[in-house]
Formats: structure tokens, sequence, C-alpha cells
């Protein structure tokens, strides 16, 4: 089985534990900040924590339709937590699994973001530079709008 490697990484002027708290509400932000990407974020088992396994249901800017993840591991401690997308067609059908670990790192007055995500192919076959170059720009671009609505809500968060 082959991997592939993307990673993502934006400063951000807000402190860890706010980023990671804003995060902890994606569900609901994203679809407000990026709808073209993410029709919808549903809880289809569990309450957030490890094992929660939830569908999403994506827009019209993305080649696909849905996908289901399950939360690996959750540190609100450390601001880091890992989930793996299991089904859909986000898997390409040439993925076994796309898993991707999330760490929010203090710096200064601000933080790091950082994504990691290892697609996990069931052969030989890798998506194309195009689609993982594409698929860290929405990911980019979805932060940005995240941390933005954030700034433009603080009694929220």
């Amino acid at each position: 089985m082959t991997t592939v490697t993307n990673e993502i990484e934006i400063a951000s002027s807000f402190p860890a534990d706010k980023v990671f708290k804003v995060f902890k509400d994606f569900e609901n932000i994203a679809p407000k900040v990026n709808p073209a990407v993410f029709k919808s974020v549903e809880t289809l088992e569990g309450n957030g924590g490890v094992g929660t396994i939830k569908l999403f249901t994506f827009g019209d800017a993305v080649p696909f339709t849905h996908a289901k993840y399950k939360v690996d591991a959750f540190d609100e401690s450390n601001f880091s937590y890992s989930y793996t997308f299991f089904e859909g067609d986000n898997l390409m059908g040439i993925l076994d699994s796309i898993t991707q670990h999330v760490k929010i790192t203090p710096s200064g007055e601000g933080s790091i973001y950082k994504q990691t995500i290892i697609y996990n192919c069931k052969g030989d076959e890798k998506p194309s530079e195009e689609s993982l170059k594409a698929e860290k720009e929405v990911y980019e671009q979805t932060y940005k709008a995240i941390e933005a609505y954030a700034a433009a809500n603080p009694e929220l968060y």
C-alpha cells in the first residue's frame, strides 16, 4: 500500500486555545463560511470525542458529494485531534482512507495551525498533484474563512 502526504501550515494571530475552540465548532461554522465546499456536516454517532462518526455533504465547488469520517484522537489540552475518512466518493475509488492530523501550537501572541493529510492508497495509484494542490487550497481558504468568522463573532469564542 502506498501513502501520499500533504501538509498545511498557517500562522494565526489568534492564540492556540481560541483556534482550537473555534475548530471544535467546525460542523456549524464551515457550511456558513464556505457553503460552496461544505453543504453540511452532521454527527451520525457519538458526542464529538473519539469514536464519533460524522457525515460531510459537499457543495458544488468540489467534485465529491459526501464522505464519512471517524474521530481517532482528541486532545484538548494539547490542541490536537485526528480523524479518518473511511467512506465516500472523496476516496476517489483509489484510496482506502484519508487520515488527518491537526495540531495547533502556541507561537508568540498567536499560533500555528498545522494539518497533515495522509492518503492511504489501495494500490500504486495516487491522487494527482493537481487534486492535492486543489485540496490544500480548499483547506487554506476554509481555515482563513473560519478565522475571519471567529474575529467577527468574538462573543462566541
